[in-house]
């Protein structure tokens, strides 16, 4: 389909919902009674309706965006234009009709159903587009989802049909964060569903808040000349390439366009995975679906009851550190695959106004502490639990950096609000025997199971955590290896990483 039938299919399934929500308007307006006098008293305010819509719709461009990668700022526009479509259907029909047969209720039920069924047709394709996003390969569990990530660098054509070269000939072979365009006025725009984030001038600040997010860029890829950069954008390119352990790559230069002679390949070492089998068998256990609506109406439940902490502890967070009051960090979640895991914010911005580094300990406040020691920083997370991302029980989701290959059976669950790692220790254990609780638990999971977990996380909140030797004993006599030296474990389910597979990827 052409970008312009798409366009013009989107615009028409909207002016159809506006015009079901203000029939629905009209019927709830007058409890589902309608006579055929009503509707001809009302007929110049529907048709009125319908032609403001198709004047602002087409004005606010609606129709350009792609739902299933519609955003906040997004749904904030049809908002805007929901309202002015009422307000210019109300100044016309009393321009043209006068508004006598117009109740003043009805505008305002109107534009309330044209908001709901404008952004609810939005969120149901972003969500229907990350369910499908997030649905683990049948035969292999991934950890890291693929590739090293890539940060591009240029918005031009050549970076269009890198794009869609890569998506058509090497999907996931590359995690592409994002694009650096090269002009301020492109920040904040996608190409596809990847995101500019800012200017190659700026790459120095970029890259240390993507680290700070849990993202750590590998390769860089620049899809312009290096001489058509700017002073400034050679200087932090270079910058980048002394200081950083970051591979610049120029695309002119690997098609063989310039006199560079570099043909060197990448080699990539990826670790076996694990059995599709044994996955099968762990991901299908009947509990794990029952499990999955537990979690959705527990969610639902508690963030119904818990709003009013939420707004207070954001507005304290807005008023200690500043906007945003989120901050996200991308974990590896079920299958290895990554997601955003949101927090309430408890540290200051990483850089000062010159760009240099702030330590941690003078960027974490004293609010900052006792939401991390209360885990209030916490509740963003049932975003997280609704929208399937992760449970209220399972193993806790680590950085990719903690997250070691031979523990990748951990993955093949979602991660967890609490664990049971976390009960029977936490930080206080060494990192083989969290795997080893949180294996256990993949293996040993069930209602009882996390009720107990569930019923031990808030005395461990007020108490701190305290080791539990025998938990962990237990765990380990249930994989089998009790005995067995705790430094090099070879876990059940793991991988062996002593078989390596080396891939090239050539550009």
């Amino acid at each position: 389909m052409s970008a312009f039938h798409h366009a013009l299919v989107l615009f028409l399934i909207d002016l159809a919902l506006i015009a079901a929500a203000t029939l629905f308007a009209v019927l709830l307006r007058d409890n589902f009674e309608i006579s055929l006098f009503r509707v001809q008293s009302l007929l110049p305010y529907f048709i009125a309706t319908v032609f403001a819509a198709s004047i602002v719709l087409s004005g606010a461009r609606l129709n350009r965006t792609i739902w299933r990668f519609s955003a906040l700022r997004d749904y904030l526009r049809v908002v805007a234009a929901s309202i002015a479509i009422v307000l210019v259907a109300v100044t016309l029909t009393a321009f043209l009709h006068r508004l006598n047969a117009v109740p003043r209720s009805l505008p305002v039920m109107q534009a309330i159903l044209i908001i709901a069924l404008l952004v609810s047709a939005r969120v149901s394709m972003r969500f229907r587009h990350e369910r499908r996003q997030r649905r683990e390969p049948s035969s292999r569990l991934q950890l890291n989802s693929g590739g090293e990530m890539v940060l591009l660098v240029g918005l031009t054509p050549i970076t269009d049909l890198f794009l869609r070269s890569e998506m058509e000939f090497a999907p996931g072979r590359l995690r592409i964060v994002g694009i650096l365009g090269r002009h301020e006025r492109q920040k904040g725009r996608q190409l596809y569903q990847y995101p500019v984030l800012g200017t190659p001038e700026e790459i120095g600040l970029i890259l240390a808040d993507l680290e700070v997010h849990g993202i750590l860029i590998r390769r860089i890829l620049v899809m312009i000349s290096f001489s058509d950069l700017s002073r400034e954008a050679q200087h932090a390119l270079l910058e980048v390439a002394k200081e950083q352990d970051i591979r610049i790559d120029f695309l002119a230069e690997r098609l063989g366009l310039t006199k560079s002679d570099d043909t060197a390949t990448h080699p990539v070492s990826v670790s076996q995975l694990l059995d599709a089998d044994m996955l099968k068998e762990a991901t299908r256990r009947p509990y794990f679906t029952a499990k999955r609506s537990i979690d959705i109406a527990g969610a639902l439940i508690l963030v119904a009851v818990t709003w009013p902490c939420i707004a207070v502890v954001a507005a304290a967070v807005a008023l200690d550190v500043g906007f945003p009051v989120l901050f996200w960090q991308q974990r590896p979640g079920k299958g290895g695959l990554p997601f955003k895991l949101y927090k309430f914010r408890t540290m200051r911005a990483a850089l000062d106004p010159g760009g240099s580094r702030i330590p941690d300990t003078q960027r974490l406040s004293r609010f900052g502490r006792f939401l991390r020691r209360s885990r209030l920083d916490e509740l963003p997370q049932l975003y997280n639990i609704l929208i399937g991302d992760m449970s209220f029980v399972g193993p806790r989701p680590l950085l990719p950096l903690d997250q070691a290959p031979e523990f990748v059976a951990r993955l093949l669950v979602r991660p967890g609000l609490t664990g049971w790692a976390q009960i029977a220790g936490g930080r206080e254990l060494s990192a083989h025997d969290k795997a080893a609780l949180d294996i256990w638990y993949v293996r040993n999971a069930s209602l009882a199971t996390d009720a107990r977990i569930i019923a031990r996380t808030l005395p461990t909140i007020i108490l701190g955590e305290q080791p539990d030797q025998r938990a962990v004993d237990d765990a380990w006599r249930d994989l089998g290896l009790l005995d067995a030296p705790k430094q090099q474990p070879p876990f059940p389910f793991s991988p062996n990483v002593d078989e390596k597979v080396s891939l090239e990827c050539r550009f």
